[in-house]
């Protein structure tokens, strides 16, 4: 059963100002490819191999004909638009976004694989506009454009400077964690772990002498206890530990009960003190366990999917800015803060009082089951609250 917080822990609205807390940005896929990269200075050969699509500018063109036009091409701030003030008005000690896309200018896409994303490397700035910290890369698109595709990938970010846990050029790359400092206060730690229930295929997997992901070969106990194994030998004192996980479908609410356990189990027994997890297209319940945040799916951040029918009622034009602050003596969570922004013409912008509305009435429909409700601040942003 999902932990209620004790009246003295309760997470608070307001973060504060103090040399323990760590403040983490966080959210759901970022998918920068594709229709996004051809509006932006660089764009790849915008040739596809998906059944229906061929050319990566109808995705672009739907997005027009759907809200107007996008002024392509756009500087590499553009796609950010009102986060940049979110961003700079909370401050984060790091930044970290699952980067569902490969940045590359390979041609050799996989096959049967129906969907491709990549960004062309020219085209890296805009990461660098928003000052992301960490690319958790242990997904379903890293891989896209084949293992010579991976490995322009983590040249193009690591050039960028940007830290990429997940996927790597053998599993002792991909296993290992991005570490980011926060000033004196301590460090961030991001594991990033992929999961087949997300799509990935098996053949993602990396080894010993072979680039891949961070492929979770399943949720169990002994997963688990090698998980910890991992995180131990890395974490120090006044480290925050964060688990990045790709995993379940694209549709739907529901969080199963293997999910559930193994974010109560890599925080019992591996010591994580958030689980952030992603591949859900639409925000998904919020679970505080013994003072732990669990995102159970974070949502898509930045798509191009403007213009496309189908699926309408789960809202997923509809993000959020997570913004978690934590104890850096202990990991326990502090406070939630939840900016609610909207994908439009190609990029975010805060959604009007309705939609954050739409997005409240969401998070507390399936918080109701573990533990959690949202509230809605003066100032429209949300705060995550315990039953």
């Amino acid at each position: 059963m999902p932990m209620a917080l004790p009246a003295e822990n309760a997470v608070k609205a307001d973060v504060p100002a103090d040399d323990d807390t760590i403040t983490l940005f966080l959210c759901g896929d970022m998918m920068t490819g594709r229709g996004i990269d051809q509006i932006l200075a660089h764009p790849c050969d915008p040739t596809l191999y998906e059944p229906c699509v061929k050319d990566a500018r109808c995705y672009m063109d739907l997005a027009q004909e759907a809200h107007g036009p996008i002024p392509y091409p756009v500087a590499d701030d553009y796609i950010w638009g009102d986060a940049l003030d979110e961003w700079r008005r909370a401050a984060p000690d790091a930044r970290i976004v699952n980067l569902e896309t490969a940045v590359t200018t390979s041609d050799r896409h996989w096959k049967g694989k129906d969907i491709h994303y990549r960004m062309s490397p020219q085209n890296a700035g805009c990461l660098k506009a928003a000052q992301i910290d960490c690319c958790a890369l242990a997904n379903n698109h890293v891989l896209d454009w084949g293992y010579a595709g991976l490995v322009e990938t983590l040249e193009s970010l690591q050039q960028a400077g940007l830290q990429t846990p997940g996927a790597g050029r053998n599993q002792a790359e991909a296993e290992a964690p991005a570490i980011m400092r926060a000033g004196a206060k301590g460090r961030v730690l991001v594991f990033s772990f992929g999961s087949e229930t997300s799509g990935i295929p098996l053949a993602w997997s990396a080894g010993e002498d072979r680039p891949g992901v961070n492929l979770l070969s399943d949720f169990s106990t002994a997963t688990v206890e090698q998980i910890a194994k991992t995180i131990a030998h890395d974490r120090r004192e006044r480290d925050v530990v964060v688990a990045s996980i790709h995993w379940g479908g694209n549709w739907g609410y529901a969080v199963s009960s293997e999910q559930q356990q193994f974010a109560h189990d890599v925080i019992d027994s591996a010591g994580v003190d958030l689980v952030h997890g992603h591949s859900s297209h639409h925000v998904k319940g919020i679970e505080v366990y013994r003072e732990r945040l669990i995102l159970y799916g974070c949502g898509d951040f930045l798509t191009d999917y403007e213009g496309i029918p189908g699926y309408e009622m789960f809202r997923g034009d509809l993000a959020l800015m997570y913004f978690a602050s934590f104890a850096a003596s202990s990991g326990r969570l502090v406070a939630l803060n939840l900016v609610p922004v909207q994908i439009h013409k190609m990029r975010l912008r805060r959604t009007s009082a309705a939609d954050a509305v739409v997005v409240l009435t969401v998070l507390n429909r399936e918080g109701k089951r573990l533990g959690t409700r949202a509230s809605m601040r003066e100032d429209g942003l949300l705060s995550l609250e315990p039953l």
